[in-house]
């Protein structure tokens, strides 16, 4: 740590009280900092001053140690395991940092800052949360009795420029031929699940493919935290809303999917459907909306296909196994498999067409990784090879 952070940090030590009080607000803050860096850095010239000033202004109204992280533009996530243990994401990797907080109240007095804004609060009685900051970034907040190591923050930073296939490609996601044919089968309405764990950049990838929908389409997004920032003219955005401390006022992802097919959409995004909204979802690209694409936790295609199943079941109409079967089988056309290997970085591992197979849907490679090497073969004479005429090929 450089000596005007460690000055920024001890004399920001000195205004946590009075800002956990809230004595004075930003304005007299700014005044006390002002003083304090009077006395403390009277030697340093008039523009250091003014940089060590809005620093401690920054880290006291702010998240405090964390502030840095934050501006450093090669950090994808911030997590936070109690006041003393802070972790980051820097290109896939998980490290160590050098930010820490004096005690459990620090901690909680910047968690509480982050969350006032978007009027939200944890407490014992609440003890967890989950938030949109106004700049896009995701926070999950778990607080003790839950967090037995303290206080617990993670940040998922918002990257303003979403990605295009052709960054995908730059950066080894994918390989240029299947970037295409994965943009040709967008164009020509294809509906497309993209599976993979947690971390594996499924967003990311969800927001590349939705480039290729031709501009002037109706797209309406579905998203339980707003991350996806789609460059094509007509777009809306909608987002889930939790219930309020009273437990009252929640709006689900799947009463949004149900809205949308009021909405006159050309193109359904959802972001990821993890329950009952999966089967409203197939209901829709089964009656008319095709195109639509979305995201699902799964380990392979065809795990992602029996996911889709057993979250549809759980809509709890009673419809029988085979008959959900059969919307999954008329509704999708494609999956796409990302996962993160051991050296961080994210690459599309498996691409599987949706083939009707004794007993339900099933999934047929067409891109795959062995031993590190692409291979590919083109779609059966089916729905997708219709779609994409006979010379759907990479």
């Amino acid at each position: 740590m450089d000596p005007l952070e460690e000055l920024a940090q001890a004399l920001r030590l000195r205004l946590i009280d009075r800002a956990r009080a809230g004595a004075g607000g930003d304005a007299g803050l700014q005044a006390d900092v002002e003083q304090l860096v009077q006395a403390e850095a009277a030697a340093l010239p008039d523009d250091e001053r003014r940089a060590l000033t809005a620093r401690v202004v920054r880290l006291a109204t702010g998240l405090g140690p964390l502030e840095p992280l934050l501006d450093d533009a090669s950090v994808d996530e911030v997590m936070v395991n109690g006041p003393r243990s802070v972790w980051v994401e820097r290109g896939g990797r998980i490290e160590a940092a050098e930010a820490a907080f004096e005690t459990d109240g620090e901690l909680m007095h910047a968690i509480e800052r982050v969350l006032a804004p978007v009027g939200r609060r944890v407490d014992e009685a609440a003890p967890l949360c989950d938030a949109r900051l106004s700049d896009g970034s995701r926070v999950n907040v778990v607080i003790p009795p839950l967090a037995l190591s303290g206080p617990c923050l993670t940040i998922r930073k918002f990257r303003r420029q979403g990605f295009s296939l052709a960054d995908l490609v730059a950066n080894g996601t994918l390989i240029a031929p299947l970037a295409e044919f994965l943009a040709r089968c967008v164009e020509r309405r294809a509906s497309i699940l993209v599976s993979g764990g947690t971390g594996s950049g499924k967003t990311t990838t969800l927001g590349a493919l939705s480039g290729a929908i031709p501009d002037g389409e109706r797209i309406v997004t579905i998203e339980d935290a707003a991350e996806l920032r789609l460059r094509q003219r007509h777009v809306v955005r909608l987002e889930a809303r939790p219930p309020n401390v009273e437990g009252r006022g929640e709006v689900t992802i799947r009463q949004l999917v149900r809205n949308a097919l009021r909405m006159r959409p050309d193109r359904i995004v959802v972001g990821e459907v993890r329950g009952a909204e999966a089967l409203d979802m197939l209901m829709a690209l089964n009656t008319g909306h095709e195109g639509s694409l979305t995201t699902v936790h799964a380990n392979s295609p065809a795990d992602a296909l029996r996911r889709i199943e057993t979250l549809a079941l759980m809509a709890g109409l009673g419809l029988p196994h085979a008959a959900v079967r059969e919307q999954v089988t008329g509704a999708l056309d494609l999956v796409v498999h990302q996962a993160r290997d051991a050296e961080g970085r994210r690459r599309v591992e498996s691409v599987a067409e949706v083939v009707r197979v004794a007993g339900g849907a099933g999934a047929r490679e067409l891109y795959g990784l062995r031993a590190g090497r692409p291979w590919w073969r083109p779609p059966a004479a089916g729905r997708l090879a219709s779609r994409l005429g006979e010379t759907a090929e990479a």
